[in-house]
């Protein structure tokens, strides 16, 4: 498997603990999945609990699919923040030279 493929891919131990952070969709409080990331893998977004949340499929839906995406993305970035206070975008995204 290519590196960086690895490095976006969301592991169970991830799951887990960002399941344990969020209990359910930190947008709409409905039952959800520790499956979305912040910062999509298309633009070498991590794998890690900083860049994962819980969404409902339809929350997650409505992000990744970009309707709204620019409203929701200040939500998760602002729960985000306020989980991590060293939170920062920069450290969420693959680097060849980092990894």
């Amino acid at each position: 498997m290519h590196r960086r493929t690895k490095a976006l891919q969301i592991s169970p131990d991830v799951k887990r603990r960002v399941y344990e952070r969020d209990g359910r969709c930190i947008l709409c409080h409905r039952p959800g999945s520790p499956d979305a990331h912040y910062i999509p893998r298309s633009q070498g977004g991590l794998g890690i609990e900083k860049n994962i949340i819980t969404l409902c499929p339809s929350c997650h839906m409505a992000y990744d699919q970009g309707f709204a995406r620019r409203e929701l993305g200040i939500e998760i970035r602002a729960y985000l923040m306020k989980c991590y206070p060293d939170w920062d975008e920069a450290d969420l995204v693959y680097r060849k030279d980092k990894r």
